[in-house]
């Protein structure tokens, strides 16, 4: 059997916003047969912070052995060539 694969998913839910498209990430990862590792941004000082940390301009942001594969729309071209699966 395959040993289990972990994607690390920062993704922002605000009080008064989730975002779908971080949803939607986690959603793609766990069809995928991934385990999400899942950091909730819960702050609009959070989401910058980790924006300025890793030098992105939205979020989600997901990391799959140790490697930034990007927002939902990359983690999708990246599942679609059949990695991951």
């Amino acid at each position: 059997m395959a040993q289990e694969q972990t994607a690390t998913l920062y993704r922002m839910i605000l009080p008064d916003h989730t975002c779908p498209f971080g949803v939607r990430a986690k959603q793609m990862l766990e069809e995928a047969g991934f385990h999400v590792d899942d950091r909730i941004l819960r702050s609009r000082e959070e989401v910058d912070a980790f924006e300025a940390k890793h030098g992105v301009d939205t979020t989600p942001q997901v990391f799959i052995d140790n490697e930034r594969i990007g927002g939902s729309d990359d983690l999708e071209r990246y599942l679609g060539q059949g990695r991951g699966l």
